[in-house]
């Protein structure tokens, strides 16, 4: 059942990086297909599915701490998202994969508070747990 994204975090397991994320996009897990047409094909392409996944990216908007350190330089860790625990449960489910930063773009505007975006990358096979 989906519910509100209130509540939702996103951990970094060995740079320990933590800032209050405003917003989450991702990861966009994704498979390419690989085509099989060959020149006795007819009336339409023919294609099979390859065989890696894509663990794809997140992109982020954290409010921006300039006493923080972003691991954009850092090594590959775990980074995990938990999602908000639903209605009747003790823990939210959990995504984790590993992963490194690629992009870090702080901002600052008049009477607003500052903001980051941040671009990860999975590298690996996620682990998905269920809430419970």
């Amino acid at each position: 059942m989906a519910d509100v994204g209130t509540g939702t975090t996103l951990t970094f397991g060995t740079s320990g990086f933590a800032a209050a994320l405003i917003s989450i996009d991702g990861p966009s897990r994704s498979r390419e297909s690989v085509p099989t047409s060959h020149l006795g094909t007819t009336g339409y392409h023919t294609s099979m599915p390859a065989d890696l996944v894509n663990g794809g990216e997140i992109n982020c908007t954290f409010q921006h701490d300039p006493d923080l350190s972003p691991p954009i330089s850092g090594a590959v860790e775990t980074i995990t998202i938990t999602w908000p625990v639903p209605s009747g449960s003790s823990n939210g489910a959990t995504w984790a994969s590993s992963g490194y930063m690629t992009n870090y773009t702080p901002g600052a505007a008049v009477d607003e508070l500052m903001e980051a975006s941040a671009t990860l990358v999975l590298t690996g096979s996620p682990t998905d747990t269920d809430a419970s």
